[in-house]
C-alpha cells in the first residue's frame, strides 16, 4: 500500500500499528494483520527498541519496581539537551505519564534551574489530576530541596534513581528516544523560539 509506505518514510520511529492507526484516521479500512503483512512484504523495518531498565531506587537507596496501575499514578521527568543552527544550546524538560504514555509539558529555555523544573509539574498540579509518584535521576535541578519539599506538600512521593544510572529510567529513556527520532533529529531550529513551536507541534500530534 503506497500510503503505508509514505507513512512509514514521514514517521520512521513507527512501528506498523502505529502506521495502522494513522491510516484508520485517515479513513482508510485495514486490519493489523493485513497491514503487518504489507509492512513486512514491503521490507519496512520497526526501530530497534531500548534496552530494558533494570532497578531503580529510592532515595534512601532501596530499591524499587513500581510499574503504573493507572493514569496518574505515576509521571517522569527528566532534561533534554540540544542546540539552535547556531550553536547555541537549550534544556528542554519533558513530562510523560508512565501509564498512558502522553507528553504532559515539554518546556523550552536556555536555562532551567531546579526553581524553574518544578513551576512545570506544579502547574500540571492545579490543571490535572496530582500524581501518586515522580520518578526522575537525581540531577541537581530534581534533588534540590526546594523540588521535594514542594512535591511533598502535594503528597507526591519521589522516585529517585540509582546515583549515576540515568539510563535506568526505561519509560524516559523510551519517550525521549522517540522525541529525538520524531524532531530533534530531524529539524534544524533557527531561533529559540522556532524550536518551542516545532516541538509543541511534534507534542500535540504524539499525543
Amino acid at each position: 500500500m503506497k500510503r503505508m509506505v509514505e507513512l512509514a518514510c514521514q514517521y520512521g520511529w513507527y512501528g506498523y500499528r502505529r502506521i495502522t492507526a494513522l491510516l484508520k484516521s485517515e479513513g482508510w479500512k485495514v486490519k493489523h494483520k493485513r497491514a503487518e503483512r504489507l509492512w513486512r512484504r514491503d521490507g519496512l523495518k520497526v526501530p530497534s527498541r531500548q534496552p530494558k531498565g533494570k532497578r531503580l531506587w529510592l532515595n534512601d537507596r532501596s530499591f524499587v519496581r513500581l510499574r503504573p496501575q493507572r493514569r496518574n499514578h505515576a509521571w517522569t521527568y527528566d532534561l533534554v539537551y540540544d542546540q539552535n543552527h547556531d550553536g547555541r544550546a537549550f534544556r528542554l524538560l519533558t513530562v510523560p505519564g508512565e501509564y498512558t504514555w502522553e507528553c504532559l509539558a515539554s518546556k523550552v529555555a536556555r536555562r532551567l534551574n531546579s526553581k524553574e523544573v518544578l513551576d512545570t509539574p506544579v502547574d500540571l498540579f492545579f490543571r490535572k489530576r496530582i500524581p501518586c509518584h515522580i520518578r526522575s535521576d537525581n540531577g541537581s535541578e530534581f534533588a534540590a530541596w526546594i523540588v521535594r519539599n514542594w512535591l511533598k506538600r502535594f503528597g507526591v512521593k519521589t522516585l529517585f534513581l540509582e546515583p549515576g544510572s540515568p539510563w535506568k529510567n526505561g519509560y524516559i529513556e523510551s519517550f525521549n528516544g522517540k522525541l529525538r527520532d520524531g524532531v530533534l533529529n530531524r529539524e534544524s531550529f533557527d531561533t529559540l523560539a522556532e524550536a518551542k513551536a516545532i516541538i509543541a507541534s511534534w507534542r500535540r500530534e504524539y499525543n
